[in-house]
């Protein structure tokens, strides 16, 4: 192998491995992402904003921060002609909070979770993990239900059954509906610290157990790479790397070419 080629090879490589370190959860995935599209002429686009797209340019967006789109428009392109994709996903197997995580034993506080995407747990278990999570605050939250679907919805259910009176209502409400009855205090109150906010501000979370392992070349000939999130962060990471080299091709020709990171 020349040494142009091995120089070559070597960087992609590291570049895989940062990739791999700063993608803990696919919410950092796809600001990764994103970066790397910036980096490469991409312009990023609203789904709210009407698009005033112009043949030859770069675009992408995202939805939840944990999805991204992007795609090219070839100088030629006319409504009606075909396009090449390529997907892939930036979640992973891995260990998620449960909704209801309190848990108490052996004078002990606990936090429940549950596997996420399958994935071979014994190997997790000898690994020190650190937590990935994304906050809904009561101020993001926007009414998008109908008055009498919302009211279906707010039927508060007993353990028993319905419940009728105003005063079974609250003692229920006190019982199954606060954050403290679903979630450790102090659980909270660390979210809220990180976030600059109080508790109560917390209206859910999405919280992930990650592992703070770092990914490493490894091999008698330097050939493995030995990292976690590889299902599917590489397939992620090859399309982000390998689909610029091809736009100067794709932006002459009559083809839109978009990009699907994540399914």
């Amino acid at each position: 192998m020349a040494k142009e080629e091995q120089l070559e090879g070597s960087d992609v490589v590291f570049d895989l491995i940062s990739f791999l370190n700063s993608s803990p959860t696919a919410f950092h995935a796809v600001d990764e992402a994103k970066k790397l599209l910036k980096k490469a002429g991409f312009v990023q686009v609203s789904e709210r904003d009407n698009w005033n797209l112009e043949v030859g340019k770069r675009y992408f967006f995202t939805r939840n921060y944990s999805t991204i789109v992007a795609f090219a428009i070839g100088k030629k392109y006319v409504p009606g002609n075909g396009c090449y994709i390529i997907g892939a996903h930036t979640d992973n197997p891995c260990l998620k909070l449960k909704p209801i995580s309190k848990v108490t034993k052996g004078g002990y506080l606990e936090v429940g979770v549950q596997t996420y995407g399958g994935g071979w747990c014994p190997n997790l278990w000898r690994r020190n993990v650190q937590d990935g999570f994304k906050v809904n605050t009561h101020g993001h939250l926007v009414p998008v239900l109908a008055t009498t679907i919302k009211a279906e919805l707010n039927k508060v259910v007993a353990r028993n059954g319905p419940v009728d009176s105003e005063d079974d209502k609250e003692k229920s409400n006190k019982i199954t509906n606060t954050d403290d009855s679903r979630h450790h205090s102090i659980l909270l109150q660390l979210l809220a610290t990180q976030l600059g906010c109080e508790p109560d501000g917390i209206s859910d979370f999405e919280l992930q157990a990650c592992d703070t392992q770092p990914s490493t070349i490894a091999g008698a000939m330097k050939e493995f790479i030995f990292s976690g999130r590889l299902d599917n962060l590489c397939m992620s990471f090859c399309s982000l790397k390998a689909w610029p080299y091809k736009l100067p091709f794709l932006v002459r020709d009559q083809l839109v070419t978009p990009r699907i990171p994540p399914v």
